[in-house]
């Protein structure tokens, strides 16, 4: 609990929070005193009220008796939500038919996750894939497919599994793609894709001993990783989020729509937030005023220790934070389980 806070006001600021995040209404002490057993008076609850507000943790708008919490009266609450409570068995087993009803393969994975964390939150949803060059090399096949193109089959340890059909250079054999692929997987097994030095590459340059089947090697790879290149953003739930009561004026949330149809610039928000556990930025605590009526709970995922990705969910400061935060607490553990699970 915040130092300049009493018990008293402490348990006030809640109940102001709790009651006007279920209403969407600014909340009043006559409310407070019928709803929420404070033991205090009306009289008493408004003169709290107002020094809350005098505080900053509580903002009057002009058209209500009644207030509203500010994002320092969100993150009183929200601090006082930790550690995250554990899901509902209603919300595990939704979770659960999810995943198992809807996803056949990696892929699938994260546009599903999306999707999830939209619909059971009623918000939108953040999804930041990993690209193949965060990945570790786990192998490199070919598969003949004519008598002059193979199929480069490379994959990774997070389950990335990207096919090219290359040519087989002149006076090369399907045998020395496979000879390629040996001297390949020996090298880089276990290493970082975006660890490959040229010492790497001169050993497989050594163990293959011809140039031009080298620079197909070589090739091979690029063509195999272009389409990662970067992480790919997932958004799920755009209209349950326009569905909240604070942006149903479009022109209001206009800013923050342009900037999620930017990859780039999402990609930087998440970035910004990829710290371990559950991570919530409330209001003006944003950098960009584009969401200073929003918050974002976010949390990352990892593989065998390595960092893969952002998960991520958008709401307005009023959004239930209690239920978002253990939703995307347990989402973020049955992810990376998925992955683990298809990545082969």
């Amino acid at each position: 609990m915040s130092g300049e806070l009493d018990a008293r006001k402490g348990r006030i600021l809640w109940a102001v929070v709790d009651d006007y995040i279920a209403s969407a209404e600014p909340v009043g002490s006559r409310t407070l005193a019928q709803k929420y057993n404070l033991g205090v008076s009306p009289a008493t609850i408004r003169n709290e009220m107002a020094d809350l507000e005098m505080l900053g943790y509580l903002e009057h708008p002009h058209t209500s008796a009644g207030r509203i919490p500010s994002s320092k009266g969100y993150r009183f609450y929200v601090d006082g939500l930790h550690p995250v409570a554990p899901v509902t068995s209603a919300e595990k087993i939704r979770i659960h038919d999810w995943y198992r009803t809807r996803v056949r393969c990696l892929d699938e994975v994260f546009q599903e996750t999306a999707r999830l964390l939209a619909d059971v939150t009623r918000n939108a949803s953040l999804v930041l894939a990993p690209q193949a060059a965060q990945s570790t090399f786990r192998m490199l096949q070919f598969l003949p497919f004519d008598r002059v193109h193979a199929i480069a089959v490379l994959m990774t340890d997070a389950g990335f599994v990207e096919n090219r059909i290359i040519e087989i250079p002149h006076g090369a054999t399907f045998a020395d793609f496979q000879r390629m692929a040996g001297a390949v997987n020996e090298t880089l097994a276990g290493k970082a894709l975006d660890a490959v030095s040229r010492q790497d590459l001169r050993r497989i340059r050594d163990a293959i001993g011809d140039e031009s089947i080298f620079v197909a090697a070589v090739e091979v790879m690029h063509r195999a990783l272009e389409g990662r290149a970067q992480e790919r953003i997932y958004l799920g739930g755009t209209a349950q989020l326009l569905a909240n009561p604070e942006f149903q004026d479009v022109e209001r949330v206009r800013a923050m729509l342009l900037i999620l149809e930017h990859e780039d610039l999402v990609r930087d928000i998440l970035h910004a937030r990829d710290r371990e556990g559950i991570t919530v930025t409330i209001g003006r605590e944003n950098r960009s005023s584009a969401f200073w009526d929003s918050s974002f709970i976010t949390a990352t995922y990892h593989l065998d220790g390595h960092l893969l990705g952002t998960i991520a969910v958008l709401g307005p400061t009023r959004m239930e934070y209690a239920k978002t935060m253990r939703i995307l607490d347990y989402v973020n553990t049955n992810l990376t389980e998925m992955i683990d699970r298809l990545k082969w």
